[in-house]
């Protein structure tokens, strides 16, 4: 087990993005089981990542996987690399000074 939650989280996206992905796989199926992952991949994302950040980019995941043709957007995967690589630059910077 990873003893680190920052690549525990990078694992989980990439596996929720992975489950998101699986609709292009199933033809005819797939846009049925967007239904039901949509709310899950929403739910998910505000568990992982708390607070305005988290809210919001349920609400994107959610939207990411209702809206047929963007399943291939991989929205954990972005908050991730928003959390921990571009946010992450500006909070070192701000606890230095």
């Amino acid at each position: 087990m990873i003893k680190n939650k920052k690549y525990q989280l990078l694992l989980l996206g990439l596996l929720f993005d992975g489950i998101g992905m699986i609709s292009f796989m199933l033809p005819g199926i797939g846009e049925f089981t967007d239904l039901i992952w949509a709310p899950i991949a929403g739910w998910l994302m505000t568990r992982m990542y708390k607070g305005n950040p988290g809210k919001i980019a349920g609400l994107i995941a959610f939207i990411e996987e209702i809206v047929p043709g963007l399943d291939i957007i991989p929205s954990f995967t972005l908050m991730w690399l928003y959390t921990y690589v571009i946010k992450r630059d500006k909070t070192i910077t701000l606890e230095e000074n």
